[in-house]
């Protein structure tokens, strides 16, 4: 069996195992997967209620041996309480680190935005370079290192905004939103008894995983292609409606999910489609639109949707 055909099954046997969890789901968990595969991480926007804790515990649970923690984000919270601390052991008279939960294959940060500032820039570094720096001296975090970070678009009291800086960090910014009431039926009926993530069984293990990422690298992506993504994401800069455009990361983050999508998609090359499909969730949270273009009601999204309309496809 070649590796992109070990690599597709490991996908869709994630996939499909989530997706018993997860109801009526289907696009926005096929990206948040394909951003775990593609090394990045997500941020997921929505509603109380719609699932998200549970769609990165389910992700956890269906793969054998994955370290997972959950860090509930409150303004008290401090680097400290996710990065690890050294503590004074008396009987050896010396300092031992302790690890936070930062140093897990999967973290769900839920509710980011109501810890502080400084709290947020802790995270920021392990996102960013996959290490974290305590008391001077570096630890490197683990290779499958995944943020899965949400945040309540709604409620803004006692809450701090994400920088853009953090923002950019993110590969993808997602959203689940409601379901159908068919969907819903689904889920109550689900959980009868129990709760569907408590039935789900591991459909692969850890190397599975590490041999997904690696192996997404290789999915092919024609030079057309990858100035195609280019002239995307250029087209965001000398608007009128933003002001802050989109930075080179972007272009990376939207090749890097045009290849894992593909494979998920059952390819082993990026087509123009794909790309076109992820452009908003990867490009839309990394600017800020103009304020006058703001009170007329331009969103991120509707920004992108624009230039994929004027930006060529490549024959």
């Amino acid at each position: 069996m070649s590796d992109l055909t070990s690599a597709r099954q490991t996908a869709r046997l994630l996939e499909d195992a989530v997706r018993t969890v997860v109801r009526g789901q289907d696009a926005a968990l096929r990206n948040i997967l394909a951003s775990l595969a593609a090394g990045g991480h997500v941020l997921v926007e929505d509603v109380p209620g719609t699932g998200k804790t549970t769609l990165a515990k389910a992700i956890a649970r269906a793969v054998d041996g994955a370290g997972f923690k959950r860090v509930q984000f409150t303004p008290d919270l401090l680097p400290g309480d996710i990065l690890g601390v050294s503590i004074f052991d008396p009987r050896t008279q010396e300092f031992r680190f302790r690890p936070g939960p930062v140093f897990a294959d999967i973290l769900l940060a839920d509710e980011i935005n109501r810890a502080s500032p400084r709290t947020q820039s802790a995270l920021l570094e392990a996102m960013a370079e996959r290490q974290a720096t305590i008391d001077g001296e570096r630890h490197d975090l683990n290779g499958l290192f995944f943020v899965i970070a949400t945040q309540n678009p709604v409620e803004f009291r006692g809450t701090y905004p994400l920088p853009e800086a953090q923002m950019d960090r993110f590969m993808v910014q997602s959203r689940l939103g409601y379901v159908t009431p068919e969907e819903e039926r689904a889920i109550l009926a689900d959980q009868i008894d129990t709760h569907p993530v408590d039935r789900l069984d591991p459909v692969i293990n850890r190397n599975d995983l590490v041999n997904l990422l690696e192996t997404t690298r290789t999915v092919r992506i024609s030079d057309e292609l990858r100035g195609y993504i280019v002239d995307i994401v250029s087209a965001t800069r000398g608007r009128d409606d933003v002001q802050l455009a989109a930075s080179p990361r972007a272009s990376i983050a939207l090749m890097k999910m045009a290849q894992a999508l593909s494979l998920f998609e059952g390819r082993e090359f990026v087509v123009p489609e794909t790309i076109q499909t992820v452009a908003a969730d990867v490009i839309a949270h990394r600017m800020v639109i103009a304020p006058e273009a703001k009170l007329s009601g331009v969103t991120g999204r509707q920004v992108v949707a624009d230039i994929l309309e004027e930006v060529p496809v490549p024959v």
